[in-house]
């Protein structure tokens, strides 16, 4: 046994540890949320985990998100990420892909091939397909809501996505759920909070020589990504803590742990 996980394998027993090394994960969005979740699977034991984002670290991530610190400003998230998780456990198997999750781009993840499969992307109509085509193929799938706007950690909670109240991105799914006609095929938990604060600084990119909003015109990673940056697409940037998008995170990768020591 690899001794990083003596104290897992106390808790949870040897089989459970054997289990958790086997199955395969991928995460969607390793930003404030998903990012947190990818290194508490890694640490527990996961060994066999997919990452995927299209960004490059922004200076204005550097207040919520694991691997977005001062130095790694501009570097493709993913990478960075994959090198700090290797860092952590160098036996991992780490796929780091700098790609977005898009109608156009969702059949090259191959989800069926996964055992869990996590969402923590902020773009409404492709959270809507990755819920879709993951509960069409019948895997384990976990799904992070709003995180924004929030304070109070005691308000996150988990709960089937048809019996979230309060908050807005998933009523908004259920919105677009309903006009479609597509439903999700079967049940699945969601992290979420029904706190709702309000914006009270004032709503503006970094303005910073370190900026990797569309302007800037160079950048690590694949080419036709150097210029590509969610804030630009979005109506409205909310305001973030790490406490909140880190509990999240842990949560989600909580709910792949409790999965899989059930099947012991």
């Amino acid at each position: 046994m690899n001794p990083i996980f003596r104290r897992t394998e106390l808790l949870l027993g040897e089989d459970a540890l054997k289990q958790l090394s086997e199955k395969r994960v991928i995460i969607f969005g390793v930003g404030g949320v998903g990012s947190w979740c990818a290194e508490s699977l890694i640490r527990t034991g996961i060994q066999q985990l997919t990452i995927v984002d299209s960004d490059r670290v922004c200076i204005t991530n550097i207040n919520r998100q694991l691997m977005a610190t001062s130095q790694t400003v501009g570097q493709v998230k993913v990478e960075v990420l994959k090198e700090r998780l290797l860092s952590i456990n160098p036996r991992a198997e780490i796929t780091a892909l700098q790609q977005i999750f898009t109608a156009e781009t969702a059949e090259s993840f191959n989800i069926g091939n996964y055992d869990y499969v996590i969402d923590a992307i902020d773009s409404l109509k492709d959270k809507v397909l990755l819920i879709q085509m993951a509960t069409e193929a019948g895997i384990c799938f976990f799904s992070s809501m709003g995180a924004a706007l929030k304070m109070d950690p005691t308000r996150i909670k988990v709960a089937e996505f048809w019996k979230i109240q309060g908050d807005p991105l998933a009523r908004a799914l259920r919105r677009r759920f309903k006009r479609d006609g597509h439903f999700p095929k079967r049940k699945f938990l969601c992290v979420y909070s029904d706190e709702l604060l309000q914006n009270k600084g004032h709503n503006a990119t970094c303005g910073t020589s370190q900026c990797v909003c569309p302007k800037a015109q160079e950048g690590p990673g694949d080419p036709s990504l150097v210029n590509h940056e969610w804030c630009s697409s979005k109506a409205q940037i909310n305001g973030t803590l790490a406490h909140i998008t880190a509990i999240f995170g842990f949560m989600l990768a909580g709910l792949v742990i409790q999965d899989c020591c059930r099947e012991q």
